[in-house]
């Protein structure tokens, strides 16, 4: 028989997140709407936002953090088209994301000194071979592969380079060096639940010093220009976006940024998704028929947790029918309304990935597990 209980909130998707515990479309009432972003209380609001998260991450009041166009993906090409080609560029990647990254730098960009340090989903490259005098690029934590960087301690403090990370499921739940960190992007529609369409982007002051003191060879889209002149346009620094942002989002993230200080911070949104992580740690710890495809738990992020299904039954199926098996898994939680969008990504090896982040209850991951059992021994049983 299926659980007697379902989770009361079943979103499990990885993006965008589940809301914070309370949301409700009335945090949005104080929304600005129909006033121009540009106007003071757009103005306010959008500098609210950038305060309140400079404080809840704990960035140095000498980083720039703005808000920009296209999600984190955006951001993260803003920083590549504007700050590499300068020097020789180091990529790593382990998952879909970060091997994006690295073609758009040797197809889009068409840069020549490039070197690449790749690893399969589940595992990490060898980090002791990157060149810190050079510049590098990388995830912190691979959405799609369950898989994060330990630390930070690989990067040097000495580097002549800029370290360019995409951490956009990692901030808000992991410890982020910042003085290892000179280029930081992410969205709030992750470990913040928060709405999609727009990135943040945080700036050390050596990619200040880059920005402005080198000019790309290629033409530069306005959405990613942050210089004028050679200096740095300030004004996006403090609320002035490059284009119009919506002001319902800014309004929902300024929201759960709040919420973010009212249970503590940084460490008490880390300590939720450590928390949801030992859940899902502990089910797997007494189950027979998944694994993490992360092994090892020092490289295991505690946001989107990657599985892989190991029961011989299972194991002994061809590619495509162990895929087809793992979508049944999900299609039938979805229709009992016991989780929603947990299936592995579409890149990724078959299986599931939950979501884990401070938005998501502990109890309701608990719950979830039962489900999963539930799931995967009614199709067992039924093939």
């Amino acid at each position: 028989m299926s659980p007697t209980t379902k989770p009361n909130n079943p979103c499990f998707s990885s993006g965008p997140c589940a809301k914070r515990p309370g949301w409700s479309l009335d945090v949005l009432k104080d929304t600005p709407n129909g006033r121009s972003h540009r106007a003071k209380i757009g103005k306010a609001k959008l500098k609210q936002a950038i305060d309140l998260s400079k404080e809840v991450l704990g960035v140095p009041s000498d980083y720039k953090l703005g808000i920009l166009a296209g999600s984190d993906t955006g951001a993260f090409e803003c920083a590549m088209w504007s700050l590499l080609g300068e020097r020789g560029v180091d990529v790593l990647h382990w998952e879909s994301f970060g091997a994006g990254w690295a073609s758009d730098i040797k197809k889009q960009l068409k840069l020549d000194d490039v070197r690449e340090f790749s690893a399969d989903y589940g595992q990490l490259p060898d980090l002791s071979q990157v060149d810190c005098n050079r510049d590098v690029v990388f995830t912190w934590n691979g959405t799609t592969s369950g898989v994060k960087v330990p630390n930070g301690d690989w990067i040097t403090s000495d580097r002549k380079g800029l370290t360019i990370c995409d951490a956009t499921s990692a901030v808000f739940a992991m410890d982020m060096p910042w003085d290892k960190l000179d280029v930081v992007t992410y969205s709030w529609q992750k470990v913040m639940g928060g709405e999609a369409a727009h990135g943040i982007i945080v700036l050390s002051p050596r990619a200040v010093e880059r920005l402005e003191n080198y000019t790309p060879a290629w033409p530069m889209p306005k959405i990613f220009r942050l210089t004028k002149g050679g200096s740095l346009i300030a004004d996006i620094f403090e609320g002035a976006t490059i284009n119009t942002p919506s002001m319902l989002a800014v309004e929902d993230a300024i929201d759960g940024l709040e919420w973010a200080k009212s249970i503590g911070g940084l460490s008490g949104m880390m300590q939720r998704s450590n928390n949801n992580l030992a859940v899902l740690e502990d089910w797997v710890a007494s189950s027979s028929w998944i694994d993490f495809l992360a092994e090892d738990r020092q490289i295991r992020s505690n946001t989107s947790v990657c599985f892989k299904i190991t029961d011989s039954w299972y194991q002994s199926l061809d590619a495509n029918t162990q895929a087809a098996k793992a979508k049944e898994i999900v299609s039938l939680l979805d229709k009992n309304d016991a989780a929603y969008d947990i299936g592995a990504y579409r890149d990724a090896p078959a299986g599931l990935r939950v979501w884990a982040g401070a938005t998501v209850e502990a109890s309701d991951l608990k719950i979830l597990t039962q489900w999963l059992d539930w799931a995967f021994g009614e199709i067992k049983q039924s093939s």
